[in-house]
């Protein structure tokens, strides 16, 4: 596996250094130097708010949700110390809300890294062919790696996530994975086809290892009873606590983390426009917006708030079969809004390459799925999800939560177990329903005892046919 360079990035060069400074208020010693004010219009001063909000929704969400995963002593199943990997160690079930539409199908293990100090080195295990991903992500919400099934195989494996300034010798088996920022997300995923099931998943969870390259090769353990951020409030949820800000608040994190996870050699653009209110990486916004008039600070502030409005209403797919099809994640280019809409509605998005989700809140004749109907999900053979990883069938009740239902299933697949059957002719039928089919069968996904309900259908590692935007689920059939 070669080193992975997903996108170039803006190198900050001498000049962006000196601007700022400049911009941040610092001068020689003994001197003061006053924010350099650009003349703006607080029409324009609105707009360029507007946009500057949503081009840096991604780093203030990821900074925020970095605070709350991180600032607990010890590795939980929703929590982990820096460089320490938090996993989640079975399903959730029908009384878990808080995360809307969680899945039945893998097992978290997740950790933020931090490369500021030296390389991190990843051990992974031999999964003996059961499938996984491990997709690292940036503060720009961009997958730079996704070592796992698809890329790397489900041998053992070890990889050094190196910083962007980190240059030196690796051992010997190791292969380097250049960071382009300070942090890492790493959101792993383990298949797993049920709680007969955990052991198996929860062995692997258990020999994820973070090891600092300085302590290669030694009995290395993590740190345990780590200091807490007393300033972090982890019953607060990371879009809540963001959504709480106000516009210079915002922006002066998005000047700080700019510098921690530099922009794109695309984002140049951007970059000059949101300069013309001060937003620059490592600018002091605070001091520069208190320098501006009111009617300039009041049309920032408006600007701000009009982006948080439009992130969550944003167009997220293209509709086929009545199924969403949402495209592209994991790698947004200068699509910024696109970007910030999935960070908003999903953070952590995958590449479609690894995962691809599908959603359908109405049946073939356009009406919401009710729990006092019946429905069935017809695959021809043809038809059944492509997957080179597997599939699975999720149904969520109104609160996007599993539905609470006398099995306790809230899922099934291809690692479904028992089975699915499917027909002499290949096909393959899944019979939505809140009653028990007649004669039963491991084909039934129960729905809630009432109100509406949606599905998903998620495929890892999906086939070409499915990331080339030429396949979709059939529409859902209502049973007469």
């Amino acid at each position: 596996m070669k080193n992975v360079h997903v996108h170039k990035f803006l190198i900050l060069t001498t000049i962006l250094v000196i601007a700022g400074l400049i911009a941040a208020g610092c001068a020689p010693a003994g001197q003061s130097v006053q924010p350099a004010q650009q003349a703006v219009s607080a029409q324009d001063a609105q707009q360029i708010a507007y946009d500057a909000a949503v081009y840096g929704f991604p780093l203030v969400i990821m900074d925020l949700t970095r605070q709350v995963f991180t600032a607990v002593p010890k590795p939980m199943e929703n929590g982990a110390p820096a460089n320490q990997f938090g996993n989640k160690k079975e399903f959730p079930d029908a009384t878990f809300t808080a995360v809307v539409r969680p899945n039945a199908d893998t097992l978290y293990s997740a950790a933020w890294v931090d490369t500021t100090e030296e390389p991190f080195i990843l051990s992974v295990p031999d999964t003996a062919g059961r499938y996984y991903m491990l997709p690292m992500m940036n503060f720009w919400t961009d997958v730079f790696a996704s070592p796992g099934s698809r890329t790397t195989g489900t041998g053992a494996g070890n990889y050094a996530i190196t910083g962007p300034k980190w240059s030196g010798e690796l051992p010997e088996g190791i292969t380097e994975i250049k960071s382009p920022g300070r942090w890492v997300w790493i959101i792993g995923r383990i298949a797993c086809s049920g709680s007969a099931d955990y052991d198996n998943v929860n062995k692997i969870q258990d020999q994820l290892k973070l090891t600092p390259l300085s302590k290669w090769g030694t009995d290395y353990e993590p740190p345990a009873d780590v200091p807490v951020d007393p300033s972090v409030d982890r019953s607060v949820a990371p879009l809540d606590r963001l959504l709480a800000m106000d516009a210079s608040a915002y922006f002066t994190n998005v000047c700080r983390l700019m510098v921690e996870t530099p922009p794109y050699e695309a984002d140049a653009p951007i970059l000059t426009r949101i300069a013309g209110i001060g937003i620059k990486p490592g600018a002091d916004y605070m001091a520069y917006y208190a320098g501006l008039d009111d009617d300039v600070k009041s049309a920032i502030q408006a600007g701000y708030q009009s982006a948080l409005k439009a992130m969550p209403q944003a167009k997220l797919g293209d509709m086929k079969n009545d199924w969403q099809m949402v495209y592209g994640t994991g790698d947004y280019g200068t699509n910024y809004m696109f970007r910030a809409s999935v960070d908003y509605q999903g953070l952590g998005a995958n590449l479609n390459a690894d995962a691809f989700y599908e959603s359908t809140f109405i049946d073939s004749e356009g009406q919401r799925f009710s729990s006092d109907k019946k429905y069935v999900l017809h695959f021809d053979k043809d038809m059944i999800p492509p997957v080179n990883g597997f599939w699975s069938l999720t149904l969520y009740n109104e609160k996007m939560a599993f539905a609470d239902n006398p099995i306790n299933r809230y899922s099934l697949g291809s690692l479904s177990d028992p089975p699915l059957i499917k027909n002499s002719d290949g096909s393959l039928d899944i019979y939505v329903q809140r009653d028990a089919p007649d004669p039963v069968t491991p084909n039934w996904l129960p729905a809630p005892a009432g109100g509406d309900f949606s599905l998903t259908v998620r495929l890892y590692w999906p086939k070409d046919i499915v990331v080339d935007k030429q396949w979709a689920s059939p529409a859902v059939q209502p049973v007469k």
